[in-house]
């Protein structure tokens, strides 16, 4: 049969058939394939972390709404085309120049075919755009309520977060299929002719009228719709004046009468156009979308402004007060800084007792943070790397350890694999994936200690060993030595964040005749975690040979029977992955908890659309060095509702429930049971090394910036409002990071971890509060605010900084250390003492500038500078010296520093039972009172040493002068 005739029998020519075929097989292995591969690995690897109803159910929600949502997408797009094309003039006329006859001859031979293929199309198309949407549907089936109502409509919140945004899904799915209908529809009567156009005129037959005036009403009816789910809306709409967030008195006076008179002419609109149905008029219907068009411009846009402009500015402090109230109220509970958890105090910025005589300020002083985590990481790496292929993260951790009986913060790191350094033949695929596999250690440094005081920092630091952490080293060596100050049962680190900074990033361990993996120089380790993905048979090697398009994984000699793979390797990326409905934190940190090193990993429930509650963006839980943002939708709502650690040796995920109040999270453990531990389950251990995360406290201490404010009118002037305080640590000067620290407690004077931040008034500089937020199980997520006086000035963060690097004595040696350092300042730390008092703390980091003969330098703690306001004069005192204890006696007389110098906070504390913290080998060893004291007899000897060796060489130029023969 020829191609002319396989045309005539209403069939596609045989070379034609041929080469859709091929191109169709083709993009099923191109597109169809590597999905399917993709799922079965999920499988695999979520029923290795035991978490596949969560694959399960989000698939299959994905799933049903990809099939519902293709289903009626096609099927209406069908109906349309189906419905116009039966319906088409059984005559007409033919022209030669008509551009769409071709088009029409090839539509009618195979009407059926060219049906179903744009509809399926379109809803193939929308089904995968809609079932990214499970989690609306998934919280509208299992959502329950609040126990708050709005104060407008009088529902409870549980609508607006579980429901309304269900409906608004539903209804604009509606809107897009009768968009869709109507284009299909009119499209196949203008292509066979039940619409005609000629110059200006333009015809329709019966049934084209008919049918485009019944999608057209549908259309007015999902208006309709909309404007009556609008008035729910507006209460978390953004507001044209963002002085305070939700609905204000224009809104709800203008704007939602506004909403109601919409609904009932597009009521009635919608009326007028069904009645083209039985009329010929098409003008009652073109009268009708006119006038709803006029009454949008009037009701909807005209009529509010004037009530804005004319009646609302000229009294807005007042009109606006009763909605403002509002906002205060649904802000505070939706962020969590309720006056349930929030405590505000007075505090006068002036100290009335000298800090030896409060029993909470020995605590404080002598646990001031002096290593800034985020500078270290270079040093850490020098000091305690090891080998080239490990590693550190470029921000350390802080966490708290009692050891010895003392509870003392510490800066934390998991000694990690870097891949990415590998080099030579260690990056050959063999050693990359299947030898070089695991970390080796837990390294830990008390934030409030050196070695020694750099007493000389303009000489060469390459040649000194002072200002350098006191580590305590748990690894492999420790553990088989028995020599771990902070003890750890299995030291290696299969998981971490820097050993998943790889791309692909995956690991093959265990199996083999013998074993393979690196451990130390002497030793070769097999891995025996329950951690891992088995690839011993052939189908697996496959399909992770498909997935990483590596030939390797299928011929390797390596990989025996028992081998298994290990990937997703992340701490984050793991919890995100077993909990996809939560915001993860973006600094996950390392703990030792009962004997094993894991990851803890702060989830947060959010939600938007809370009523009257202020926006926040997600983007503020981004930091700089994470890359482009990963969360940049906005939230109005937002709990740490659940705590997750990741075992760094075989990644085991757990999920706490840390938050009982929390209805969003509540929910989803009703679509997910049995995914999420309850709060009795975690141990104290686990529960000791819980630290409110930092991420969640920027965003509630920019809430708390202005919604301290309890009076309406004055916040609706902004003057009590307050700022964060720019960072004068860094010359971009963005707002400056909260920082963790150990203060006394003002009551029993234990120390208690906390997570602080100073604030600004609004748009200055000088101190207006202290917002901290404990950490200490017993009352954790507990905030403390402590309220300046507004009718004195005390100097904030930036101010401060201006000062004491302004100081003579400061500003004189930078001078002569910048000839040949690197300067880095730390966190510049606030501490409330002496009973009003505000202490600033700063230390001072100075790294030699490299050249290629004293090869690469690090970062050393070489100076701290104290500042502290003097209560009589109002003059700031500051305090600059090798030593913490040295600057506050410059400030507060010799008692003072010797708080700093005692292990147990108070004046000549004897030192706890049990042994201290060790030094690394070539470290010199210290007292157990601490650096301090060895250092000032060490200094005071240095003296006498130097002052010696000037009398001497003085002597010897006498001499010389006396013994040198005449000129003659």
């Amino acid at each position: 049969m020829s191609a002319r005739d396989d045309i005539e029998s209403g069939q596609l020519p045989r070379g034609l058939r041929l080469l859709l075929t091929s191109v169709t097989v083709f993009f099923v292995i191109i597109l169809v394939v590597p999905r399917l591969v993709h799922t079965y690995i999920d499988w695999l690897w979520f029923g290795e972390v035991d978490y596949r109803t969560v694959w399960s159910t989000v698939l299959l929600t994905k799933l049903t709404l990809f099939a519902v949502i293709t289903v009626l997408v096609s099927g209406v797009v069908f109906t349309a085309m189906w419905l116009a094309y039966r319906s088409r003039p059984a005559f007409l006329p033919a022209r030669e120049d008509d551009p769409l006859g071709e088009i029409r001859r090839m539509v009618a031979r195979w009407p059926l075919r060219f049906g179903v293929g744009i509809a399926v199309g379109f809803g193939l198309i929308c089904g995968l755009i809609g079932k990214s949407r499970w989690e609306t549907v998934q919280l509208f089936l299992r959502g329950g309520s609040f126990g708050v109502h709005d104060p407008q409509f009088g529902h409870d919140i549980g609508f607006y977060v579980f429901d309304l945004p269900f409906y608004r899904l539903v209804l604009s799915w509606f809107f897009a299929l009768v968009i869709f209908a109507f284009l299909a529809n009119l499209a196949t009567h203008y292509l066979f002719g039940g619409l005609r156009v000629s110059g200006k005129s333009f015809g329709l037959t019966v049934a084209a009228r008919v049918q485009l005036a019944v999608i057209l009403g549908l259309f007015l009816l999902m208006k309709v719709a909309a404007y009556w789910l609008d008035r729910y809306i507006l209460l978390s709409s953004e507001r044209r004046e963002p002085t305070f967030a939700g609905a204000g008195y224009t809104d709800i006076n203008a704007v939602l009468p506004a909403r109601l008179v919409l609904f009932a002419i597009a009521l009635v609109c919608a009326v007028a156009v069904f009645s083209a149905v039985v009329l010929r008029d098409l003008r009652i219907p073109a009268m009708a979308a006119a006038l709803l068009l006029l009454s949008s411009i009037v009701a909807g846009g005209v009529w509010p402004l004037v009530v804005e402009q004319f009646s609302v500015r000229p009294n807005a402090a007042d009109m606006e007060s009763p909605y403002i109230e509002r906002n205060i109220a649904a802000t505070r509970q939706a962020y969590g800084i309720g006056g349930d958890r929030v405590d505000y105090q007075p505090y006068p910025g002036v100290g009335s007792t000298q800090p030896p005589r409060v029993a909470a300020d020995a605590t404080t002083i002598a646990d001031i943070r002096l290593l800034d985590p985020r500078v270290l990481s270079r040093t850490f790496t020098q000091q305690q790397q090891l080998k080239n292929f490990y590693s550190f993260p470029d921000h350390l951790d802080l966490d708290r350890y009692r050891i010895d009986g003392r509870l003392r913060d510490y800066v934390v790191a998991a000694r990690e694999l870097t891949p990415g350094a590998l080099s030579g033949n260690q990056s050959h695929w063999v050693n990359r994936h299947t030898v070089y596999t695991h970390g080796d250690g837990f390294v830990a440094a008390p934030a409030n200690r050196v070695n020694a005081a750099v007493r000389d920092a303009a000489a060469d630091s390459s040649a000194s060993n002072s200002g350098y952490p006191i580590y305590a080293v748990s690894d492999i060596a420790s553990q088989q030595a028995g020599q771990q100050i902070i003890p750890v049962e299995q030291p290696r680190i299969y998981f971490g964040e820097v050993i998943a900074r790889t791309d692909p990033d995956y690991a093959i361990v265990g199996g083999g005749t013998e074993p393979r993996e690196y451990d130390t120089d002497t030793t070769k380790y097999t891995y025996a975690g329950a951690g891992g993905v088995p690839i011993g048979n052939w189908l697996n090697r496959l399909a992770f040979a498909t997935n990483y398009t590596e030939r390797n994984i299928l011929f390797a000699k390596a990989i025996g029977p028992e081998s298994k793979i290990i990937y997703h390797r992340d701490p984050r990326e793991r919890v995100e992955l077993v909990a996809p409905w939560l915001t993860v934190d973006n600094n996950p940190y390392p703990a030792v908890v009962d004997g094993r090193i894991v990851w803890i990993v702060d989830a947060y429930t959010t939600i938007d659309g809370y009523p009257y509650a202020a926006r926040s963006s997600l983007e503020a839980l981004h930091h700089e060095d994470d890359g482009p943002p990963r969360n940049p939708e906005e939230i109005s709502y937002v709990r740490n509702s659940v705590k997750a650690t990741v075992d760094a040796y075989d990644g085991t995920v757990t999920l706490y429930q840390v938050d009982a109040q929390d209805p969003v999270l509540a929910t989803w453990m009703r679509v997910f049971p049995g995914t999420i531990e309850p709060e009795s389950s975690i141990s104290p251990d686990l529960r000791a090394h819980f630290r409110y995360p930092e991420d969640l406290f920027v965003i509630q201490r920019d809430m708390l910036a202005r919604y301290h404010v309890d009076e309406p009118r004055e916040f609706f002037t902004n003057n009590a409002f307050w700022s964060v305080p720019s960072d004068p640590t860094v010359e971009a000067n963005p707002q400056q990071p909260p920082f963790y620290v150990l203060l006394g407690d003002p009551e029993t004077a234990e120390p208690s971890f906390r997570l602080a931040s100073a604030m600004v008034g609004f748009r200055r500089e000088f101190l207006s509060a202290y917002i901290s937020v404990r950490s200490d199980p017993e009352n954790y997520g507990k905030f403390h605010i402590l309220q300046l006086p507004t009718d004195t000035l005390t100097q904030g963060p930036q101010q401060i900084q201006n000062s004491m690097i302004s100081d003579t004595r400061v500003a004189s040696e930078r001078t002569l250390l910048e000839r040949s350092n690197q300067i880095q300042y730390g966190n510049l730390i606030t501490l409330p003492i002496a009973d009003g008092g505000v202490l600033y703390v700063e230390p001072l980091f100075t790294e030699r500038i490299s050249t290629a003969q004293n090869g690469s330098t690090f970062p050393q703690l070489a100076r701290v500078l104290v500042s502290y306001r003097e209560p009589g004069t109002g003059g700031v005192r500051v305090g600059y010296a090798p030593t913490l204890g040295e600057a506050l006696d410059q400030v507060f007389g010799p008692e003072t520093g010797n708080m700093a110098t005692a292990p147990g906070g108070g004046p000549g504390a004897p030192p706890p039972p049990g042994r201290p913290v060790a030094p690394p080998p070539g470290q010199p060893q210290t007292s157990p009172l601490g650096p301090q004291v060895d250092e000032a007899a060490i200094a005071r000897l240095e003296a006498e040493l130097e002052a010696a060796r000037a009398a001497l060489e003085r002597l010897e130029q006498q001499l010389g002068e006396i013994l040198r023969p005449p000129n003659k």
